[in-house]
């Protein structure tokens, strides 16, 4: 699980289940619902953003990386 989610993505998955089950015995299961719900589904969204920019961000350092490498060679050839 630690490979998906970092500790602060963690935390955000389990205050909003916590908050989504607190809502739904308090309003109970009415219209109401429908909208805690939808609050669950966009930071579930949200979280799955963060993940995919973070793998993106990680490949971009990778190919700078090798650029870098790159143009250090070419620049110590006489």
């Amino acid at each position: 699980m630690k490979k998906f989610v970092d500790f602060a993505n963690a935390a955000i998955i389990a205050v909003t289940i916590i908050l989504f089950v607190v809502a739904s015995i308090a309003k109970g299961f009415t219209h109401e619902l429908l909208l805690e719900v939808g609050v669950l589904l966009v930071s579930i969204k949200l979280i799955m953003m963060n993940y995919k920019n973070s793998k993106a961000n990680e490949e971009l350092l990778k190919q700078l990386e090798g650029m870098k490498e790159l143009l250090d060679q070419i620049k110590d050839k006489p």
